[in-house]
Order: structure tokens, then sequence, then C-alpha cells
């Protein structure tokens, strides 16, 4: 329940990636040993991918935001209850077939925005040495042992990317993979790797190359701070106006959107304890595509969207990486917004301020939109969210109370 309250004022700790923390967990797989994982954020989804560790064979415990994991010989079966839980869950199948010769993955599941195959993930191995076997209940995949060979991606694909790095580093000989992602998660995930005696290079450009080794050691890492958490309060505080200090936020990592939040009246800087954000008048139209980093991200574009529906002018959103992520436009329209679709296009005519209403949150990310959409609407808006946020933000609601706005969560 959101019930506007003028300006953002104060600072927040940005968390720990969720989108790093996961695949770090689905790592520590590849080696026997204690694991600790620091900046982990208290998160549904750490939760599951504990318990899909543990349902392998590990042992874990959090505590006071770090994860401690102890691997041992693990059982390389993925069941399909937790796996179509969270889609990252995937993570696990280039480390398990590396690891043991064989994985059985479920089918994956995770947000409700359109089919997201795992093609990429197996070809890519397959060109290692795996062998995979589809089956209704999800892969199979076996292994007399990985050999490293020069793989190229369709796309880069963050996920792939992922899988096979891990992969790779127990393979023999050297791999290569071309079009590679280059987010900065990749960049966490080689540092991680290369601590427990990987030896990967190039991580963060097109080009990666893993030699492979015969073993790895269980290691201590910290995650990276979490640009989609940043990027929700930068919008927070474009809706709502105020000056803000995203602490811990890296702003090498989020160039290009900061940019766009420029363009638009938000301005932002970096400062000696992460970002400085401040929003003063009403945003200002602007065009964007997502693209593969270090383009626009799709996960920021609906907060950019959110900030859009308030702008001066019309703007014209395009997303390029994945279909159906525009759900959350009919829930904004319901606030007022005036929101077009066309393919893979929203066009936006920004209105002065949006009004209350009752909303449905249908993935993390459009939750989040919603939430502080309704920070710039005239009367009180309820988003109705089965569990979505939570995946995602350790404490949305108490974060934004803390820079003064008037947001509150019930259980019913």
């Amino acid at each position: 329940m959101i019930t506007p309250a003028g300006p953002l004022e104060g600072e927040i700790t940005i968390s720990g990636a969720k989108n790093s923390v996961l695949k770090l967990m689905a790592a520590t797989t590849l080696a026997a040993g204690v694991h600790t994982i620091y900046n982990v954020p208290d998160i549904h989804d750490v939760d599951v991918m504990c318990r899909l560790l543990e349902s392998m064979g590990a042992r874990t415990e959090r505590r006071d935001g770090l994860v401690e994991i102890e691997i041992g010989d693990l059982e390389p079966v993925a069941p399909f209850a937790l796996v179509e839980q969270m889609r990252a869950s995937t993570a696990v199948l280039g480390p398990l077939i590396a690891r043991f010769g064989r994985v059985e993955l479920g089918i994956p599941g995770g947000d409700d925005f359109g089919h997201r195959p795992i093609d990429m993930h197996l070809t890519g191995l397959e060109t290692l040495g795996a062998q995979f076997e589809a089956r209704p209940e999800g892969v199979i995949g076996t292994t007399p042992g990985l050999k490293g060979a020069v793989v190229t991606l369709a796309f880069p694909s963050v996920g792939a990317t992922e899988n096979l790095m891990m992969a790779a580093t127990l393979a023999t000989g050297t791999t290569v993979i071309d079009n590679a992602a280059r987010e900065p998660e990749i960049a966490d995930l080689a540092s991680m790797l290369n601590k427990m005696g990987a030896r990967i290079t190039g991580s963060g450009t097109p080009q990666i190359t893993i030699e492979g080794v015969d073993r790895l050691e269980a290691v201590t890492h910290r995650v990276i701070p979490d640009r989609i958490h940043a990027a929700t309060y930068m919008a927070a505080t474009g809706l709502a106006g105020g000056e803000v200090v995203l602490r811990e936020a890296r702003y090498d990592q989020m160039d290009m959107v900061c940019q766009k939040f420029g363009e638009m009246g938000v301005r932002t800087s970096p400062c000696r304890d992460g970002i400085w954000v401040m929003g003063r008048e009403r945003p200002t139209a602007v065009d964007l595509s997502t693209l593969p980093y270090p383009g626009v991200a799709t996960d920021y574009k609906p907060f950019l969207v959110a900030l859009l529906t308030v702008a001066e002018g019309t703007s014209i959103v395009t997303e390029n990486l994945f279909a159906g992520r525009f759900k959350y436009v009919d829930e904004l329209v319901k606030l007022g917004a005036k929101v077009r679709t066309d393919g893979n296009h929203a066009i936006i005519r920004g209105v002065e301020r949006l009004s209350g209403g009752e909303v449905v949150s249908h993935d993390i990310r459009a939750g989040a939109a919603l939430v502080i959409a309704a920070l710039g609407a005239t009367a009180e808006t309820v988003v109705l969210d089965d569990g979505h946020i939570a995946r995602g933000y350790p404490d949305l609601a108490g974060d934004l109370r803390s820079l003064g706005a008037d947001v509150r969560v019930s259980a019913g």
C-alpha cells in the first residue's frame, strides 16, 4: 500500500546482486570444502538455491549477510520441484556435469515473461563433449570428460556464458567463448572462479578464455552490489523527487542507464560512498532500447517505463531481448498512464500525475516498478504481489520508508 508522501531524502545501502549471488552459489559445486559468500541479499531466491544445493547433499547456513556452503560428494540431480521456482537454477548444469560427469536437471521455471530456452547452454556444453537427453521432466546430461573447444554463442546469453565458463574450468585443454556476455555479474563469477584456482581471462569482454585445471578449491568471496536495485531507487527518486545517496552502488557498472536518467532530468553522479541521485523537475521524455551490457538492461526497463509515464512528451521504449516483458503496462494504465504496446515497442505519452488504484505484480521488476510508480500518484495505490518482489528485494518497502515514503506491507 503506497500513499504519496512527497520527496525522498536520505541514503540506503545497496545489497549484493541477486543476479550474481545465485550463480556464485552454483559455482561452489565445483569444489569440495567450505565456501563462504559475503554480502548476500536476504531474498527468497537465495533460500531456494540453498534448498536446491541441500537436496543434492550440500550443507548450507545463512547468517548476518553471508551464506556458508559445505560441498562434498553431491548427487548431481536438481529436482523439478525446486528448479521450477527459479530460472537461475539452470546455473548448476555446467558445474555439475564438469565435476561429476553427469547431471539431471528439471525443466527451468521462474518469472512469467516469455519463453527463454536453454538451448544455447546445452549446445555449448555439447561442443565441450557433453551429451543430453530430453525427457518430459527435464534433461539428463552425461560426459566421459569435457574437452576445451571454441564455442561461439548466437547471442551473448548471460546464463549460457556462465554455464560454459564454469564447466570449462574443469575441462581438459583450452576453451574460448566467443560473443560472450559482458555483464558485471560475469566478471564477478570469473573473479570467484579464479580464486578457486581457475584460469580465466577476458571476462567483461566478448571473448573469454578458460584454461582447464584438474581441481578447484573452496574460497571466500564478496558479492558485487546489485545494479538493478540501484536503478530501482534512482527511478523512485525521479518519480517522487528528492535527493538520495545509494551507498555501495557502482557508477562504473551503470554508465548507460545513468546517461538515460540524465536525459530524463534525473541527476546522478558518483560519490565517495556510491551514487548520488537528485530528482527535482518533471522528467523529460526519451526514447530507449534494451540491449546486452553495456547497453540498457531489460531488467531496468520497467522502472524507466514507470518514470516515463509522468514525463513531459512522448517516449518510445523498444524491447530487443525478451518477449512478453510489457505485461505490467496494463497495470500502469489502471493508474492513469497513457501507454500502448505494438509488438516489442511501448509508446508512452506522459501525464502530469498518475492516479491511485489496485494493480497486480506479475514478476519481480514489474512489481517494483508498480510500487515506485505509485510514489508519484495522487492517491493511495495497492500492489497485489504473490511473493514476486521478495524474490529480488530484501526489503523494498522498508528502504523506501527510510527515505520518507509511505509504503506499508499487509500479509492479507
